[in-house]
Order: structure tokens, then sequence, then C-alpha cells
């Protein structure tokens, strides 16, 4: 026998459960956006449990999307980048608390499409969020979903097959000029960080990801080989990267080298305290003073990459050579840097231009002055 039942989300919003309940088997569930969806679905499966075409699906049945979540921080997360896996446990908490009570045979696709859109409306932290940022929750839950399917049989198909995810714009590219490089490093100086303009410098220098240079240890560092070499575990893109270490970056840590501490391998370490492991050194509130101090506007500190490879791009740099020193595993996302090679070329070609073109002053014009 079917009925809908009406159901309000956390949000406020009305959801309509499905239920089909048979004797001697299981209930059977679906929860849909909309009254009439659910009614469709139940007649359909109604009808088809009638003429013996319905197979079921019992482990969808047994488990609930909470239930999914926890063994993936379990047994998956862990095998992440800790980066990664740490960003992936605040998406996947998020989302079993919008609709962790439902089984996976309740996570539909316009349940999925209804998580989506309260996702754009209103993100964890209470304010809208970019496309970009509602694709990533939208992977982290297509994953799980597809480990559900394909390593513990717990669903026959994901419906991630059949939501449409936002277009990702292309990434915004700030970086430095001169005047506001030159007024960064001054600030940074002035700071009371004793780390912040070695990490800052580096970063300019590598066009390093911060997160690799806070967490750099000695052994990934190569004097010999003037190279920094992060295995697969410790780059975003879970390959080999090889960064160039060359003028000041080359010197600094050659020069914290000499002075390393013993109780840690970490290059850039926190003061040590009593009963607790070496980290990392923190620079982020340095890092606000600094930026306040230089009076720079809208710049975060991942632009020092932007700005690394911007100047690499101004110097001629090709694309597969930047994407190189960037560690990109695919050239689009290199391509954004383009757009400033070609207006760089193209202003050195009119200054050629102009200088070639003008007059060259008469042989004869001043002499015996």
């Amino acid at each position: 026998m079917a009925y809908v039942e009406t159901r309000k989300t956390a949000d406020g919003k009305t959801t309509y459960r499905a239920q089909i309940r048979r004797k001697g088997a299981p209930t059977i569930n679906q929860t849909f956006a909309r009254l009439t969806d659910a009614k469709k679905w139940a007649g359909t499966t109604e009808a088809d449990i009638r003429a013996g075409r319905y197979v079921g699906d019992a482990e969808a049945q047994k488990h609930t999307l909470g239930d999914a979540v926890d063994r993936y921080v379990r047994d998956v997360l862990p095998r992440k980048r800790p980066g990664t896996s740490y960003g992936q446990g605040i998406q996947l908490a998020w989302i079993k608390e919008r609709i962790g009570h439902l089984t996976l045979a309740e996570v539909t696709a316009p349940v999925v499409v209804e998580l989506r859109d309260a996702l754009t409306l209103q993100a964890p932290g209470k304010k809208p969020v970019g496309p970009a940022t509602v694709r990533r929750y939208l992977a982290v839950l297509s994953h799980l979903l597809s480990v559900a399917v394909k390593e513990w049989g717990w669903m026959d198909d994901s419906p991630m097959r059949k939501v449409s995810k936002p277009k990702e714009p292309q990434g915004r590219i700030r970086y430095l000029s001169d005047d506001e490089r030159a007024a960064l490093l001054a600030a940074c100086k002035e700071s009371r960080s004793p780390v912040l303009h070695d990490i800052v410098l580096v970063l300019l220098c590598t066009a390093a990801r911060r997160s690799e240079i806070e967490n750099l240890r000695w052994p990934e560092v190569d004097f010999s080989q003037n190279q920094i070499i992060l295995e697969g575990a410790r780059s975003k893109s879970g390959y080999r990267r090889v960064i160039p270490l060359v003028g000041p970056a080359f010197d600094i840590l050659k020069e914290r080298a000499r002075w390393r501490r013993l109780d840690t391998d970490l290059c850039f370490p926190a003061p040590p305290r009593h009963g607790q492991k070496p980290k990392p050194y923190s620079i982020q509130s340095a890092w606000d003073w600094a930026i306040a101090r230089a009076e720079i506007k809208n710049f975060r500190m991942h632009d020092l990459r932007h700005t690394a490879l911007s100047y690499l791009a101004m110097n001629g740099a090709s694309t597969a050579e930047l994407a190189g020193v960037a560690g990109h595993r695919s050239l689009a996302m290199t391509q954004r840097y383009s757009h400033i090679s070609e207006t760089h070329t193209g202003a050195v070609m009119a200054r050629m231009v102009e200088k070639m073109m003008q007059p060259k002053p008469d042989a004869g014009e001043g002499a015996g002055a």
C-alpha cells in the first residue's frame, strides 16, 4: 500500500516522502521535492511490484546517507592529502546535517538538486558561495556515492549522473605591481613575525602553494640540485612535484638550514611549546597586518602564486613551462595566464617599433658645437 508523507527540512522547505509497505518485505521509500513526482513514483512502483518487474534496492534501504558519510570519513578520507581531507570533512559534515537521515534509496537526483540549490543560497558560514565551492561539495558527495556503489555494494547506481553542476568561472588572477611588491616586502620586514618575510619571499620566488611552503620539511629540500621535491602525498595533484629553488629562495633556506632546530624537520616551525609536537608557524595574523600596513587591497596570500606565475608569463615563459612550474596536470589551468603573456608581448613590440621608427639624428647636426 502506498502513501505520501509531507515533511519539513531544516531550512523550512517542504519535501514529500513516498512509502510503499509490502507484507513480509522492507518498506520502500523515496523523497521528492514535488508532490506530483512522489505520487507518480508511488503509482509506477506499485504497478511494477504487481507485475513482478520490481527488483528492489534492499541494501540502499538498510543504510542512511549518514552511515555512508561516517564510513567514508573513517575509511576513505585518511588516504587523502591532509588539506583535502580536512576540507572534505567539513563539506561532508554539512551534507550529513542536511540529508544524513535519508536512506541511500531516498537520495535521488531531485534531493541532490535541492541540496545544491540550498548550498548556493546559503553555505555553512551563512553566506552565499560561488560555483567553484558548490562543485567541490557535489564532487565529494559524488565520490562518496560512487564508492557506495562500486566498493560497498550499498547502492545499484548513483543519482549524481542526473545532477548538473554549476559552471565554474575562470579563476581570478590578481598579482602585485612593482610598487605593491616593494611595499609588501617592506611591511613583512617590519612585522613581529620572524618567518613572514622569508615565507613570502620564498612563495614569490617559487610560485609554490602556501601549504607547500608552510609545511615544508628539510628532507624535501635538495640544495645540491637547487630543488624542492614534493612526493605525491604532499602535492595537490597527487603526483610528484619538483619546484626550482633559485635566487633569494635558495639563500633563505640555505641560511635557515644552518640554524635549524633539532626537534623537528620543519623548515618553518612554530615556537616550541612544552608537551606539544612541533607544528608549522602560522603567519595568517602577521600577513593580515602586513597587507594592511602596505595598503594593498583585494590581495590574498594565494595571490603570491599568481604573482610569480604572472611575472613568468610576462618574461616570455610558454604555457607548457608555466604548467611545469605551477605543477598543473592540465594545460587548461595555465591558459588563464596566456592573456598576460600576450598583452606583455604586445607592449614589448610596441616599444620596439616606436624606437625603430624614430628618425635618426642628422650626422652633421651639432658639428662644431
